[in-house]
């Protein structure tokens, strides 16, 4: 929000995020002359919550991953500036007063802005594992903006030069097991998807290596065991999600023989 300035946008994705969207959005507010909310096909409460935050609320089909709904989303924006939030993000006031601060003497030449994020693993700030500084490409010109990829985390693609930013986006990455359980699931059906699609090779003991090779990336070569408890948590995770992906792998080739 920069008064007699440039106009700021915030696009959020959601699908069923009734318990995390309104703390989202209040953080949106922040910085937000306009909130853009793009809903995958919710069926739960998040739409009403929404309804008392957001400017403007659009459906989208709940396709999987959030990508081809962001495209969706930015071209849907007023703003000079597009910022994009999940709603398991906030912005924080440090983060909001640097944008405040910044945009209104950003070049011309500057097409998006990289943020540090912080992700917080059952209320622990992750900061070892290769989880810290986490830098996302997520305040973009809205008339440099090209598209998003769609593909499961992919970047977006802008004309320009990248600037970056100090303060970090939190990151309510994993707050209990069941949601972390939920979400491996999810998207490791779908890499093991696109897998399947590159002919890639699977067997017991590359399952077996895949899932040891990321806990010692993540856990001891990135020092994931530092964050204690927590870090050991997510580093163990991180094998799990591998594991699954390559097992969905192994049932899908299997049951096209």
């Amino acid at each position: 929000m920069i008064k007699n300035s440039l106009k700021i946008s915030v696009n959020i994705i959601v699908r069923n995020e009734e318990k995390r969207i309104e703390e989202c959005l209040l953080s949106a507010r922040l910085i937000a002359d306009e909130i853009v909310l793009v809903d995958m096909e919710s069926d739960d409460k998040t739409i009403e919550i929404a309804k008392r935050y957001a400017d403007k609320i659009y459906s989208y089909p709940q396709v999987g991953y959030v990508e081809p709904a962001r495209n969706f989303g930015i071209k849907k924006c007023s703003g000079d500036w597009v910022f994009i939030l999940d709603a398991d993000e906030r912005i924080t006031p440090e983060l909001a007063n640097e944008i405040i601060a910044t945009l209104p003497k950003t070049a011309e030449n500057i097409g998006a802005f990289a943020i540090p994020r912080a992700n917080y693993n059952f209320g622990v700030w992750l900061k070892h594992g290769g989880w810290w500084p986490d830098y996302q490409v997520r305040l973009l010109r809205k008339k440099s903006f090209v598209v998003w990829p769609e593909a499961i985390h992919s970047f977006p693609k802008f004309r320009g030069e990248q600037g970056m930013l100090k303060n970090p986006l939190k990151h309510l990455a994993n707050e209990n097991i069941e949601g972390m359980v939920e979400k491996t699931i999810n998207y490791s059906q779908k890499e093991a998807n696109l897998l399947f699609a590159a002919s890639k090779e699977v067997s017991a003991l590359i399952i077996l290596k895949k899932m040891l090779a990321e806990f010692f990336r993540r856990g001891i070569k990135k020092g994931g065991i530092l964050d204690k408890t927590a870090g050991i948590i997510q580093s163990v995770y991180q094998a799990f999600s591998v594991m699954c992906t390559y097992i969905f792998l192994w049932e899908k080739q299997n049951k096209n023989q």
